[in-house]
């Protein structure tokens, strides 16, 4: 993902946001942003062996100066237990948080649910 994609951000709470499918070189753009914390959402693998992984996401995520938790959710049901990391997380990361999975769907949903706890 690189900068031209703003349009994919989407508010979802305060200092909240989600996004579609990010890449090791859109955790730079997410920090110039203002973003301080990024929830990965989308298990590896996920779509095949091109999408990028979580470790690689993290490592550009740390030398952006970023945040990075990895929270990986199935798209059609998050447990109770996922909806509660959620919840600490947004409680306790730095904001604002950038959240993305395949669309952005899935952690919009997951943040909602968290907050209806």
């Amino acid at each position: 993902m690189t900068p031209d994609c703003a349009h994919s951000l989407r508010p979802v709470g305060p200092d909240v946001c989600v996004a579609a499918q990010l890449d090791p070189g859109a955790m730079a753009w997410a920090a110039s942003l203002g973003f301080r914390s990024v929830i990965n959402n989308r298990p590896d693998f996920e779509a095949g062996p091109d999408q990028p992984t979580s470790s690689a996401i993290e490592a550009a995520a740390a030398a952006a100066g970023l945040n990075y938790v990895y929270l990986p959710v199935a798209p059609a049901y998050q447990s109770p237990q996922e909806i509660a990391r959620m919840a600490e997380l947004v409680a306790t990361l730095p904001k604002p948080i950038l959240a993305f999975c395949r669309s952005g769907a899935r952690s919009g949903k997951l943040y909602l649910a968290s907050q209806q706890r």
